[in-house]
């Protein structure tokens, strides 16, 4: 894309994905070319703050439902999505999307493609969907969904049903798997520790972080070595901030979930969790 084709939408789109003006949105998507990615970066490197964008932010309209097998043995968290508010906060569609995540738990749905499969009351889920498009007149469908398979599965619903929240561990657990999950609705971890975060995302955090403090005028003259330093205790702040074994527990701030965990169980470990939430 050249700058020339670069649009009203596109620099509304990134606003609403960082928050930025419009102004440094318009001269970011610039300055990149009109590269989307490359313009939120651009951004953060300039020190903007701008709003995180997180894979579990999609549809903007719809019902967000979990649910466990009954040995919590398997969870699943699914969107069904709809095109407005008025379709999402009716009971009747709320008890739709209810009747779809239960069958797709019931069947062992492993994917959004499967859980159009399953059957409610006789009739496929895409069937369902299809019907109730053309009796509400909104597109709607199964836009999100996730599955955590551990050897015991929590989940969470919160918000009216706008965020979903699975968290698996290595052993039973249900009060702390209930804290967890709350904890992870509430601070939205990227990972459950450093090694968990995409090798790439950190090289990407590491040449912001790099370029911020290179840039800072109080750094002109200052060796590679200490700006290598200071962005490695960037780094540390990202990952205390971005995962979860780090966070302060929500619950009491004196103690990082990893502390929390080990006053349960020395031996309680997360295993994974899936966050996905309507925005």
């Amino acid at each position: 894309m050249s700058t020339a084709t670069i649009t009203a939408q596109d620099i509304n789109k990134l606003r609403q994905a960082t928050g930025a003006g419009m102004l440094d949105c318009r001269k970011a998507l610039t300055e990149t070319n009109g590269d989307f990615e490359g313009a939120i970066d651009w951004l953060r490197k300039q020190g903007q703050k701008v709003a995180a964008k997180r894979s579990d932010r999609e549809a903007k309209e719809g019902v967000v439902v979990a649910r466990t097998t009954f040995d919590h043995k398997v969870g699943i968290v699914l969107t069904i999505s709809c095109e407005t508010d008025f379709v999402s906060k009716n009971a009747e569609f709320v008890a739709f999307a209810t009747s779809i995540a239960d069958a797709a738990i019931a069947n062992n749905a492993k994917s959004a493609e499967e859980v159009n499969e399953v059957t409610v009351n006789g009739a496929k889920v895409s069937d369902l969907i299809n019907d109730k498009l053309a009796s509400i007149g909104e597109k709607i469908g199964v836009s999100r969904f996730e599955r955590i398979e551990a050897p015991y599965v929590a989940s969470y619903i919160h918000g009216a049903n706008r965020m979903g929240v699975l968290v698996g561990l290595n052993r039973e657990s249900a009060e702390a798997g209930k804290d967890l999950a709350m904890q992870i609705a509430a601070m939205n971890p990227l990972a459950v520790d450093p090694s968990s975060i995409p090798a790439t995302t950190v090289e990407r955090e590491r040449a912001i972080v790099t370029e911020q403090i290179a840039s800072d005028p109080k750094m002109a003259g200052k060796p590679a070595e200490m700006i290598a330093k200071i962005a490695d205790g960037k780094l540390n702040a990202f990952f205390k901030e971005n995962t979860l074994a780090a966070q302060l527990f929500v619950k009491d701030n004196s103690k990082t979930v990893s502390d929390y965990l080990k006053s349960v169980d020395s031996e309680l470990k997360v295993l994974d969790f899936k966050r996905v939430a309507l925005g």
